[in-house]
């Protein structure tokens, strides 16, 4: 298994963004993947840069490791033909070492442009008819498309990288990975669900690659690491079903009012001691998952972290 480190968009700005970057790639991690959102998911994170301009620094200040995105939304507040473009143009400024991570998206991030936010069902129909309009755009060349959500007239991507850009999709059950599997390069999932793994290797008609995210929050003192990941990742609790739907930072902060901080350390690793995510991440590995991005839960403790991973965690995770 492959593991990666989270730059995460909510919890830190685009100068440190950058900063970690290099600073993981140093650390020995093997790729890393940005989140792309408008606005985090509590008002205690703080944060949400531009992903994709944090992303074209990040080919700079980086030489090895694959970056990914993780995932955005080519739907509503962005059009899928530009997603493509941008993508393109970020696979040429790594060197081709990017992975277009997309996925149905959140209410959170995407009601921002006024087109209210579509029933699931809807989303993956928009998904789907973006996943072939940039796939077709990769293709090189003119691009017509008529579909019943999108149109693209006459659009050609000018700077296409010699290595095409793989896109990996977001799934969460059976429905979308039957939908995608058959469409994309890999799959991306939160949950170290075997089930999904066997199912997406089917409809791709042999392995593949798939990516995981686990959410951890390291400290030499594990009371201010349970403290910490309680004030800024309850709301990872509440299953994608929910975080799809709410809003803003005020939905997220209602929902989890009453979830307490030994709630979410049962959930999540916290405190010092390598055992606990090392279990956490065989979960992953048992399921069948190729890849697992790590996320260091607090913005101002990535450095530390990174230390740790570097001389403890890595060592003991191969």
């Amino acid at each position: 298994m492959r593991i990666g480190y989270t730059l995460m968009t909510e919890q830190a700005g685009p100068r440190e963004l950058v900063e970690h970057a290099g600073l993981a790639e140093q650390a020995g991690f093997d790729f890393e993947v940005m989140s792309d959102h408008y606005s985090p998911w509590l008002d205690e994170q703080g944060h949400a840069p531009y992903a994709w301009s944090v992303l074209g620094a990040v080919t700079q200040a980086t030489e090895r490791v694959e970056l990914m995105t993780y995932v955005t939304c080519p739907t509503v507040r962005y059009h899928p033909a530009v997603v493509a473009q941008k993508a393109a143009t970020v696979q040429l400024l790594s060197g081709n070492r990017f992975t277009l991570g997309i996925g149905a998206g959140e209410n959170l991030n995407e009601h921002v442009v006024g087109r209210g936010w579509p029933p699931v069902n809807v989303r993956h129909e928009l998904l789907r008819e973006a996943v072939e309009i940039i796939s077709q755009l990769f293709d090189g060349g003119y691009v017509n498309y008529s579909g019943q959500h999108f149109r693209v007239d006459s659009a050609k991507l000018w700077d296409l990288p010699e290595q095409r850009v793989p896109i990996a999709v977001a799934v969460s059950g059976g429905q979308s990975v039957r939908t995608f599997a058959p469409l994309a390069d890999a799959m991306v999932a939160t949950e170290p669900d075997a089930s999904l793994s066997q199912e997406w290797d089917v409809f791709q008609g042999g392995p593949s690659r798939k990516i995981g995210q686990l959410p951890i929050c390291w400290d030499t003192d594990r009371d201010a690491a349970i403290e910490r990941a309680h004030e800024q990742f309850r709301w990872f609790g509440g299953g994608w079903k929910v975080n799809a739907e709410l809003p803003g930072t005020a939905g997220f902060a209602g929902a989890t009012q009453f979830v307490r901080p030994e709630d979410v350390a049962a959930q999540i690793p916290c405190g010092p001691d390598v055992g606990p995510v090392v279990e956490a991440v065989a979960k992953f590995r048992e399921a069948g998952f190729t890849d697992l991005a790590l996320v260091q839960i607090g913005g101002d403790h990535q450095s530390e972290f990174l230390d740790f991973a570097k001389g403890e965690l890595l060592p003991a995770l191969r």
